[in-house]
């Protein structure tokens, strides 16, 4: 905490430097975006694998009761909204449909994807907060995971899925590794600060739901309904079950 002596001053400062940190990233990859740094499919990813796992890093900062997760959840909760004003086209934001959407149609992309997005990470705090491996495992396989997924898949995606040609090995095997090692960094991170036990057991349960989850963005329904909310459907589901 910021302020131990002040509880609720420090959670408040906490919400404020934590959306403070994940607009700044926002922010960044916005400019790149707008100026063509990046390919926009590669920016949109870039966007995907960062926000949540900066913002996830930020979490020691508040506290560890029920407050702590509820003020921390604000910050992507206000996300939300952001995203439904853009996506209904409410609110006019150019740079942010580019470094979001795969094709720059915000009303047809910032309402699904991103919105969901947005939702499984408020969700994931305000439900499960710092203490829980499913957390972890839920925001680390749907940034890191699926983020990777699509990098490595464009670039050496040859190989296809003998049950999904728009799907790739290649993905597949980036995406499991990705979330993977991914959730076992934040669980010795948390455990750095004595909110998590790390363990054999949590880092096998992480392998599990990294491969489930891998797998389930694999099939065709992952792109029919979308990857964001089958990934982190999967990821609670099958977490819920190991740890």
């Amino acid at each position: 905490m910021i302020f131990p002596q002040y509880p609720v001053f420090s959670d408040t400062c906490a919400t404020v430097f934590s959306g403070f940190i994940a607009l700044s990233v926002l922010r960044l990859w916005e400019e790149t975006a707008k100026r063509g740094l990046f390919d926009q499919k590669l920016n949109r990813k870039l966007v995907h694998i960062s926000i949540g796992l900066v913002f996830m890093l930020c979490w020691p900062l508040f506290s560890s009761g029920y407050r702590g997760a509820v003020l921390a959840a604000v910050t992507p909760g206000v996300n939300i909204i952001r995203m439904f004003l853009i996506g209904s086209g409410i609110w006019k934001d150019e740079a942010a449909v580019k470094s979001m959407s795969r094709y720059g149609d915000y009303s047809r992309e910032l309402l699904k994807g991103p919105l969901y997005y947005a939702a499984t990470i408020t969700l994931a705090c305000a439900l499960y907060w710092r203490t829980s491996p499913i957390a972890i495992a839920a925001i680390c396989n749907l940034c890191a995971g699926d983020g990777t997924a699509d990098i490595v898949g464009r670039r050496f995606g040859g190989w296809k899925l003998p049950y999904n040609k728009n799907k790739s090995i290649a993905g597949s095997v980036a995406m499991a590794t990705a979330g993977f090692f991914t959730s076992v960094g934040f669980m010795y991170y948390f455990s750095y600060f004595g909110y998590i036990d790390k363990s054999v057991e949590i880092v096998l349960g992480f392998l599990v739901v990294s491969v489930a989850s891998a797998l389930v963005e694999s099939l065709p329904i992952s792109t029919e309904l979308d990857d964001n909310l089958t990934v982190t459907l999967t990821s609670i589901l099958v977490g819920s079950l190991v740890f």
